[in-house]
């Protein structure tokens, strides 16, 4: 909240100055736990003056013009009106506005009260004795002081004078609340920074967030450590402290028999703390570094021994859980399934893990996992939900699920397989690259697409509840970094199959309508995976538009040949020639019908060398291609794929299409007089559109 509430305070302040036609020169917002500020610079003294026109009837209008332009300009008479003169127009009246620009502090302290009073704080409250004397003003804690002051840097200042509530505005603002609590009075923006500093306050949130990566770096590496580092838990906890002060604590080092993560996840989300580790071995320590919000006297050593405490005893917790859950194995948990709703149209968790299992099974067939395996790696994904630790860490699922199964004796690659399912979870985490990993992952995303899409529970705009954009992309990720041939529209129709709807009618969408919208949605989350590698949208638009088009792999090496391709001298030509045969043809079939000219050339009727010439080569070109393709789309297996030879020769086939077309624009009448000569040299045009689109729709490239 605080820096959302930082960026709203400039946002809201800035942008109610230039309303006024007040500009500014720069504006930064900052934010501790007990203090909201904001610094504008380049504010001029007073606000422009504001002359406003408003024009009116020509002078002789009719009296009904007049006073409709009287009344809509607030004025009594016509004589308060001017008269003005345009070129066009001649004499005019005008109501003419004058406004004296006032003071910057006057406007300020107009818009300063109602800011506050207003402040978007998703969550806010009233406070004690203060809640009667505050009235209707809502904070998100108990607002102490408003300190508002204006004026150049060199000179004087002036504090802004308003009141909300009871609250007036000052020059006065307080340090930290345990070491300098005490007033201090403030001119500038410099004076308040340094002022704030010497009363143990770091305004800056980034500063802090240095200060604490600093000094835990440091204290690990005097310990022989090394910091794990948390980018979210730092900027957590610079949030929690105005003076951070960095210590180190410890537990003991007998809980270090329990997995990493739970340590890990222990002290991260019940005491707010880093993990430290050996940077040999990678193995964690038993110390751990804390962010106090205060220089104790005793140099911190009670307030680490009280974190260790509390760290101890919730490690004590986690342990407990542990050894509770080994004693349950997996596939005894699934019945506890049943009683876990996953959503209330798609059915419970147990129904989805019997998906999961047949549907990873199916997959396998692709990743070259082990059949069985997947099926009951699938079948005990989801069964470490019911555990004891990953109901008090949620974030842990998947990741106990692993732990479970390797210390019941399940294989390695199952518990591999059951950790890995949820990843990856976003453009910077590990993509599962084992083979019965990637078919429980692939199920896992797969199973979750088709379920929200066949109950229209899509993404639209930038809702996305249930990480749809997340789950695609991840198959993607899946299927390209592993270069994975794998048929997605056979897999969601199996998905689909397995589905039983709540309600029985809750079902909106066939079959069609699934694959339609969730192939749609695959594409348009490619061209994101793509565009960020520097990939054309409009080259993968050219692929998907054909039929069948359901292999992720082949697309990308599809629009991967075809860029090369386009890149080419033969492929800028060809694609110029393309268009202008579509263009005829497009103008055309306007007169004759849309597909008059689909029919098959006759090369009795051909005359000219040209002509002659191109029909031999979309012949050729034409059987070359599909036949480069076809050895392309066979499915030989990740180890045997070919695609990236058949596509390069695909284009190559093509390209002898460039002078043939070439000769043809420059030597053939194609609006020949004979109807039949006309006809037939539209349909050779007809046959060169189809030949190239055996490769691409080239009517979807752009420029």
């Amino acid at each position: 909240m605080q820096a959302r509430a930082a960026e709203d305070l400039c946002r809201l302040v800035t942008g109610a100055l230039q309303e006024r036609g007040i500009k500014h020169e720069g504006a930064a917002g900052f934010a501790t736990p007990r203090r909201l500020a904001l610094h504008i610079c380049g504010l001029p003294a007073r606000q422009p003056d504001r002359r406003e026109e408003k024009k009116g009837p020509r002078v002789g209008a009719p009296e009904a013009s007049i006073a409709g332009f009287l009344k809509s300009a607030g004025l009594k008479t016509i004589t308060e009106a001017k008269i003005l003169r345009d070129s066009k127009k001649g004499e005019f009246y005008a109501a003419v506005f004058e406004e004296k620009g006032r003071d910057t502090i006057a406007v300020l302290a107009e818009i300063l009260p109602g800011v506050i009073r207003n402040f978007p704080w998703p969550k806010s409250m009233r406070w004690g004795e203060a809640s009667a004397r505050a009235g209707s003003l809502r904070w998100v804690r108990p607002l102490h002081a408003i300190l508002a002051t204006f004026g150049p840097e060199t000179e004087a200042t002036e504090v802004v004078p308003f009141a909300v509530d009871s609250l007036q505005s000052s020059n006065v603002t307080f340090g930290h609340c345990f070491m300098a609590p005490g007033k201090i009075k403030v001119r500038r923006f410099g004076d308040y920074v340094a002022a704030l500093e010497k009363a143990k306050v770091v305004l800056d949130t980034a500063r802090r967030r240095d200060i604490i990566l600093h000094d835990a770096r440091n204290l690990a590496l005097a310990l022989g450590l090394r910091l794990v580092e948390d980018d979210p838990l730092l900027q957590e906890v610079a949030g929690l402290a105005e003076w951070p002060v960095v210590l180190i604590s410890e537990f003991d080092q007998a809980y270090l028999s329990l997995p990493q993560e739970v340590v890990r996840t222990t002290i991260r989300v019940n005491q707010k703390c880093f993990v430290l580790e050996d940077p040999q071995s990678k193995t964690l320590s038993n110390k751990f570094v804390l962010v106090a919000n205060i220089e104790a006297c005793d140099g911190g050593a009670a307030i680490a021994k009280g974190n260790a405490r509390v760290v101890q005893a919730r490690l004590a917790d986690a342990e407990f859980f542990w050894h509770a859950d080994l004693k349950i194995k997996l596939e005894d948990r699934l019945n506890k399934l049943d009683q876990i709703v996953f959503h209330e149209t798609l059915g419970s968790q147990g129904e989805r893990a019997k998906r999961l299992a047949d549907l990873a099974r199916s997959i396998a067939a692709y990743t070259g996992a082990d059949a069985l395996l997947a099926e009951r790696a699938g079948l005990l994904a989801k069964a470490d939900l019911t555990s004891e630790m990953v109901g008090e860490f949620p974030e842990l699922q998947g990741i106990m699920g692993r732990h479970y199964a390797a210390a019941q004796g399940e294989p390695e690659s199952i518990a591999e397989a059951i950790g890995d399912h949820y990843k990856p979870q976003g453009p910077g985490d590990r993509v599962p690259s084992a083979p019965l990993a990637m078919s429980v992952a692939l199920a896992d995303k797969l199973d979750m697409l088709t379920g929200f899409f066949a109950i229209g529970e899509k993404p639209t705009g930038s809702k996305d509840p249930y990480a749809l954009r997340r789950a695609a992309l991840g198959v993607i990720a899946i299927v390209l970094e592993n270069r994975l041939r794998l048929p997605l529209e056979a897999l969601i129709l199996r998905a689909l199959r397995h589905y039983s709807f709540a309600g029985g009618n809750q079902r909106a969408s066939g079959a069609g309508t699934v694959l339609t919208g969730l192939m749609g949605f695959f594409s348009e989350r490619l061209k994101i995976y793509l565009r960020e590698r520097g990939t054309r949208y409009d080259l993968i638009d050219a692929v998907f538009a054909l039929p069948g088009q359901d292999d992720l792999l082949l697309i990308v090496a599809r629009v991967e040949a075809l860029g090369r391709f386009l890149e080419t001298d033969d492929g800028t030509d060809l694609l110029t020639g393309y268009r202008r045969a579509a263009n005829i043809l497009r103008a055309e079939e306007k007169t004759d019908g849309a597909g008059a000219f689909d029919a098959p050339c006759d090369p009795d009727l051909l005359q000219e060398p040209a002509e002659i010439a191109l029909w031999h080569t979309i012949q050729a070109a034409s059987a070359n291609t599909r036949r480069y393709l076809t050895l392309a789309f066979e499915r030989t297996g990740r180890s045997g794929f070919r695609g990236d030879t058949s596509f390069e020769q695909a284009m190559e086939c093509l390209a002898s299409l460039r002078m043939p077309v070439d000769a043809f624009f420059d030597q053939v009448t194609v609006n020949a007089e004979d109807p039949s000569l006309r006809q037939n040299r539209l349909r050779l045009l007809g046959e060169l559109r189809r030949a190239m689109h055996w490769a691409a729709d080239f009517s979807k490239i752009a420029g």
